[in-house]
């Protein structure tokens, strides 16, 4: 499914987070505040937009991804960037390995998030720290009750005039739906050993930007 939509992908995330998107990925840069030489893993970094901003602050920055048609796509928009094809309760790298590890808007598409996140945990150094932004729950009741008519609603025909596979959007609204709230992916990522664990909403709780530390 990810294949089929990784020409048109960024154009349309940024379309249809009515250009939020953007914002969303500067705060995710400075909560994992890369540095010059440290190692971070991008997880489901698709075409590594992501993962830009980690690499022009100096860091080593693995992008990495399930999806071969999305590392394809990027490995000819950033042909000297280490994409690496691995999946998020498998990872291929050794244990203790990365600074920082970091996932946004791809914790939903793994099958098992407790692997996933224990996964994470497994390949980040002592004192390293995991950063995830992932869609949530608005915290303002009226608020969320549009934003929901807008997902089930308007989000897929918006899709289907930018997106080349717009079931796929179909798919991301009932994803979201179904997706724990703030409080339940913090519990989540305390149960695979993450401890300091903190969230910020963002855009009202549209998405939330979880924190942790390995001890």
């Amino acid at each position: 499914m990810f294949d089929d939509v990784a020409a048109n992908y960024d154009l349309t995330n940024d379309v249809i987070s009515l250009g939020q998107a953007r914002a969303w990925r500067k705060e995710v840069a400075r909560a994992v505040d890369a540095r010059p030489a440290q190692k971070i893993l991008d997880l489901a970094a698709g075409t590594a937009t992501s993962s830009q901003p980690f690499a022009r602050a100096g860091a080593y920055v693995v992008p990495c991804d399930f999806s071969l048609g999305m590392l394809r796509v990027g490995k000819k928009r950033h042909p000297w960037m280490p994409f690496t094809a691995g999946d998020g309760t498998r990872l291929p790298f050794k244990d203790e390995t990365f600074d920082a590890v970091t996932i946004s808007f791809g914790l939903r598409n793994i099958q098992d998030t407790e692997a996933a996140l224990s996964e994470l945990y497994r390949v980040t150094k002592p004192g390293g720290r995991v950063v995830i932004c992932e869609f949530s729950q608005p915290t303002w009741a009226p608020f969320r009750t549009v934003y929901l008519e807008y997902l089930m609603k308007a989000l897929p025909p918006i899709a289907r005039t930018v997106a080349s596979n717009p079931d796929a959007y179909v798919y991301l609204a009932e994803s979201i739906r179904a997706w724990p709230d703030q409080a339940g992916l913090a519990g989540l990522l305390q149960k695979a050993g993450w401890s300091d664990v903190a969230w910020r909403n963002l855009t009202g709780g549209v998405v939330a930007l979880h924190r942790g530390t390995r001890a």
